[in-house]
């Protein structure tokens, strides 16, 4: 992702290495968006479940289904290399918030 052509160009001093960490660094700022889009995508779902939960009676916890989310996190962290216990917790986290949310709406 190193822009090397722009630095000549550009007017300022900015080396090439400076280019290449501020591409960088708009990349993580997508990523994040992205990130934050798919939590609120998330939130919406778990919300519906929580609308059918207590249509039907449901309890707000399912720890079955808990489990098998965090299995699934955990297979996911481990198919793209990244820390089980880093991706177990973040999903832990938003499966907290989710049931708060499920509490305080019922």
């Amino acid at each position: 992702m190193t822009r090397t052509s722009d630095t000549a160009t550009d007017g300022g001093d900015r080396t090439p290495d400076d280019m290449s960490l501020d591409e960088l660094r708009e990349e993580i700022e997508t990523i994040d968006q992205e990130i934050v889009e798919l939590i609120a995508q998330r939130t919406y779902v778990a919300d519906t479940i929580a609308q059918v939960k207590a249509e039907r009676g449901l309890p707000t916890t399912d720890e079955k289904q808990e489990q098998q989310v965090m299995d699934r996190a955990g297979a996911n962290a481990e198919q793209f290399d990244v820390d089980a216990n880093l991706v177990k917790a973040i999903f832990r986290l938003l499966i907290e918030l989710n049931k708060v949310e499920q509490r305080e709406n019922r």
